[in-house]
């Protein structure tokens, strides 16, 4: 009577295509209609009230920045401490849901989300953080309903592991129980995905937690959490507060309560948070669990027996879509001089056609950057190349920046002799490809080299069809990205498939999407019950002789 179900096996959520005259293309363009009709109000989220602050911020369109979408409410530190206590407050009662009762609020908020409000939150996402439709449907749908699908099968699974050794008289086993406070969510803007992803993944095992959403981006958190709610989330299990880095995360970095960070953003945000968790370590009732994705200076890197096309579509693909605005997007490449020749007219008449503008316009596959501080660092490293000197480096395709309207930067490739040359090392984090170009008989030279330009390691991609020459690679660069990838672009990783991370200055390497992760945000406890327990203190060795 009391047998509990298995959590269903999932499969990845189907790519909607938005095809001409397609059902899905009609409704998408009528959910962007609708949302471009009306300006809402995006309050905080706390213990389940809607509060509202005097403080407010512009939720506006980066490639209409004229267009505002909505004002969002922005939290205090009084704000922050009443989100705190709610998660306090609701972690027992979660804690004590049975596991397959929080696990169905999140299989139904996945099934939500892909199927009623699939055309709403595709164009919120669309609309609030500038993605064509495809770019849009794959992360804010298909990658978040994912999560939520996966997450709650591999942590049946983990629940299922126990010790196998249990001598006669005794039985042993495990209980998984949540971290002993609340979590600390920290989202990007760039994927709605892993703005869901962050904060339900410790709730789905029975953490509470105060997640705030990057301000560029809380228009589109609203309708994730709108579908958790319709999902029949309790109170104060997700308590939202949306505001600046330091109003938010100083306190919350301050409370005693604080058990978990789950954080994607920038290298230098994650190391100060780091630094600050460790400076208050006495304070804490636990130590609290640190899951940070970072920065990336992702690269492809090309053997000269590759294939050109392939090569010139990874780069172009890889850089480009989403406005290389992705941890995982191709930022720095490898081409051997006898294989250049042919990729860069390849990657020259791929650009050409790559159409720039809004999201509404389907024919468009470049979009706007996020916002114009963005917009000036991006462009302030296509000035700087331009101004270079040839023998280091110069922009040979693209290079247009347009601000008028919105936020647009043109696909831009950057050709270095130098390889160390500033924009094939730093993370810029827009539509810019910097190209160093070696000699063919300089390849285990260039191998080192790109395993030591950059502090990070989260993608790469190399591309051979000599099987010993990708032998040979991947173990050259084998600490080089946690998301390996031959003959493939280093963008796209699937939940499921590829689980996501990176180690070095990208971060802990914790796997989005995959039981690694999920374990982070449990405190197990080994119990043994021994059935006839001893009643004398005497071992059989003190008997006499």
């Amino acid at each position: 009577m009391n047998a509990r179900p298995d959590v269903p096996v999932p499969s990845n959520e189907p790519i909607t295509g938005y095809a001409p005259g397609s059902p899905e293309k009609k409704a998408l363009k009528a959910a962007l209609q609708e949302l471009r009709s009306k300006e809402i109000e995006i309050p905080l989220f706390i213990g389940g009230q809607e509060i509202r602050t005097k403080n407010l911020g512009d939720a506006r369109c980066p490639h209409d920045h004229k267009h505002l979408l909505g004002r969002y409410h922005k939290a205090g530190a009084k704000e922050v401490k009443l989100a705190v206590a709610a998660a306090v407050r609701a972690q027992r009662e979660w804690a004590a849901m049975p596991f397959h009762a929080r696990a169905a609020i999140f299989l139904k908020a996945a099934d939500i989300l892909s199927g009623p409000r699939r055309f709403m939150v595709n164009a919120a996402a669309m609309l609030c953080q500038s993605k064509n439709p495809f770019q849009s449907e794959i992360d804010a749908v298909c990658e978040l309903a994912d999560f939520w699908r996966f997450n709650a099968y591999y942590a049946e699974k983990i629940f299922s592991q126990t010790p196998s050794i249990s001598p006669r008289g005794t039985w042993n086993y495990m209980e998984y129980r949540p971290l002993e406070g609340f979590v600390f969510a920290a989202t990007p803007f760039n994927f709605a995905s892993i703005a869901g992803n962050l904060p339900s993944a410790p709730a789905l095992l029975g953490n509470t937690v105060v997640w705030k959403p990057a301000s560029s981006a809380v228009y589109s958190a609203w309708f994730v959490l709108d579908v958790l709610r319709q999902a029949g989330l309790p109170d104060g299990v997700i308590n939202m507060v949306a505001g600046s880095g330091a109003e938010v995360g100083d306190p919350v970095l301050a409370s005693e309560h604080l058990a978990g960070i789950h954080f994607t953003g920038s290298t230098a945000v994650f190391q100060h948070m780091w630094t600050t968790v460790g400076n208050n370590i006495a304070k804490y009732r636990c130590y609290p669990r640190l899951v940070g994705e970072t920065g990336g200076k992702d690269f492809i890197f090309a053997h000269p027996s590759a294939d050109a096309a392939a090569v010139a579509t990874a780069m172009t693909r890889g850089a480009f879509e989403y406005q290389g605005q992705k941890c995982s997007a191709a930022s720095r490449a490898y081409v051997p001089k006898s294989l250049w020749k042919t990729v860069r007219p390849l990657v020259e008449e791929q650009v050409a056609g790559m159409k720039v503008g809004g999201v509404e316009d389907f024919r468009n596959f470049v979009n706007a950057v996020i916002d114009r501080n963005a917009y000036n660092t991006i462009k302030g490293y296509i000035d700087y190349a331009k101004t270079a000197k040839k023998k280091d480096a110069q922009v040979i395709i693209g290079g247009e920046c347009d601000d008028s309207a919105g936020y647009f930067i043109h696909p831009t490739v950057i050709e270095a002799k130098d390889p160390a040359f500033k924009t094939m090392t730093e993370e810029i984090f827009g539509p810019v490809l910097t190209v160093h170009v070696y000699n063919d008989d300089r390849l285990d030279e260039t191998l080192r080299l790109c395993d030591r330009t950059s502090p990070y390691a989260l993608t790469g991609a190399i591309f051979a069809r000599d099987r010993k020459a990708i032998v040979k690679m991947t173990a050259a660069l084998s600490n080089a990205a946690g998301n390996f990838y031959i003959n493939d672009k280093p963008t796209g990783a699937v939940v499921g498939q590829q689980p996501f991370g990176g180690g070095r200055a990208s971060g802990t390497n914790d796997k989005a999407g995959s039981m690694l992760n999920l374990i982070r945000w449990t405190s197990p406890r080994a119990i043994k019950e021994t059935f006839v327990p001893p009643t004398d203190c005497r071992y059989p060795f003190m008997a006499e002789q």
